[in-house]
């Protein structure tokens, strides 16, 4: 399609848009009377209108019910966390079995290290991207020095080439290659949160499991963001925070997926909860643990549903849509918005004010260098009412979201960062 930095054309491409309807089902701020300019769904989704009845739901069985609404309720919390199985195993590619909602995300890592990270004297090193999300960052070295191994010695950080902002996959095979007899776990980011990279996760995950190694992702950034095969792709596990591309609100509950290769296996170390025993016998107080056949396995305390209520919320909403029709509406999206930074650029006095730092292998997200005015130029968006991100030292995250940003969003978006500049 050729692209025109026009309000008009912005507008035509509104017109063609199957998923336009969704923008009035989320709560924008305000600035100056009007909806904001949001683009920052990479650190903290809009919520969904429908977000507020299903807390009411479960504020109103509590009022009513009390303790039997874990039985009684309409939807009853001891097996809340199942109804959202089915709907997330759509979004990242996994059979339902293989996916279960607990805590938040550093927790469940930490918990699927127990599982899957397992070194031994000659197998014991764990392979990441090199500044990866801090949090990640902090649970490798914790979890390192748990085991008695020193951080420098065990943790290979994929390093980008010398003046490039994105890491090649052939450089990430190499380095899994050079290290296949030392690799116990291979553990990256499905899609960096700094320049909105997305690995080819598919790639990755074989070139490691040829090595014997056990391979997790930490999805983050592409739950809801990308298309996904987890299952196809036999990921061994993953874990992603439910509050950016899938709206659940601050802090929300995490998503989890462990292969099934893995359910009913007696050899696998687990931290253990009465959340994970069977159904069936679960109050019967038990001395003995006697796992789920399946991933809720892995959970320790009953459901937090107030949690899980919004995450639910959501969803539905993916259920109806699907992601294969968002991320088709999400690459035209982002196209657009570079179009309109480089048009931006060619009628700029400066030579490339600004430099897009993501590969054309990416979702949602656009990472921005502003060349002399970065800090600067994110203070003029945010007082201008365009929220997005920034990132130390001079990096703006843009993320145009397929279910609530429009094509005329980037063009007004476009004529405040052109006057900012």
């Amino acid at each position: 399609m050729e692209f025109k930095n026009t309000r008009e054309f912005a507008q035509m491409l509104d017109t063609k848009d199957v998923l336009r309807s969704y923008k009035k089902q989320f709560i924008f701020p305000q600035f100056n009377n009007k909806d904001v300019l949001y683009f920052t769904g990479n650190s903290l989704g809009l919520q969904p209108k429908r977000t507020r009845g299903f807390l009411d739901e479960i504020l109103n069985d509590w009022g009513t019910l009390a303790v039997e609404g874990h039985f009684y309720a309409e939807k009853p919390w001891w097996d809340y966390h199942q109804r959202l199985a089915a709907p997330l195993a759509k979004v990242v590619g996994a059979k339902p079995s293989e996916v279960t909602v607990m805590n938040t995300l550093t927790v469940n890592l930490h918990l699927l290290m127990v599982s899957f990270y397992n070194p031994t004297k000659n197998r014991y090193k764990i392979l990441c991207e090199e500044k990866a999300f801090p949090s990640d960052q902090y649970m490798f070295l914790s979890q390192l020095r748990t085991h008695g191994l020193d951080p420098n010695d065990a943790l290979i950080e994929l390093k980008k080439r010398p003046g490039e902002n994105h890491w090649r996959t052939s450089d990430i095979i190499e380095k899994i290659k050079l290290h296949k007899d030392e690799l116990a776990l291979v553990l990256i980011g499905g899609v960096n949160y700094y320049n909105g990279q997305v690995f080819d996760i598919k790639t990755i995950t074989q070139a490691a499991k040829q090595t014997g190694a056990m391979v997790g992702w930490d999805l983050a950034h592409a739950a809801g963001n990308i298309p996904l095969e987890l299952h196809n792709w036999e990921v061994d596990f993953a874990a992603w925070c439910s509050y950016k591309y899938m709206n659940s609100g601050p802090g929300n509950a995490s998503g989890v997926f462990i292969n099934e290769k893995y359910h009913n296996r007696k050899d696998i170390p687990r931290f253990e909860g009465w959340w994970g025993t069977k159904k069936e016998t679960r109050f019967q107080m038990k001395p003995e643990f006697e796992p789920m056949e399946n991933a809720d396995a892995w959970q320790i305390s009953n459901s937090a549903v107030m949690t899980m209520a919004p995450y639910l919320a959501s969803l539905e909403m993916f259920e109806k849509v699907g992601m294969q029709a968002l991320h088709t509406k999400s690459k035209t999206l982002t196209a657009y918005l570079e179009f309109i930074l480089d048009d931006i650029n060619i009628k700029s006095n400066q030579k490339k004010a600004i430099e897009i730092i993501t590969p054309k292998d990416r979702g949602c997200q656009l990472s921005l260098f502003v060349h002399g005015k970065g800090r600067e130029l994110f203070d003029y968006l945010m007082e201008n009412g365009v929220i997005v991100d920034w990132r130390e030292p001079n990096v703006i995250r843009l993320a145009p979201v397929p279910f609530y940003n429009s094509f005329e969003d980037l063009y007004e978006f476009g004529q405040i960062l052109k006057a900012g500049i």
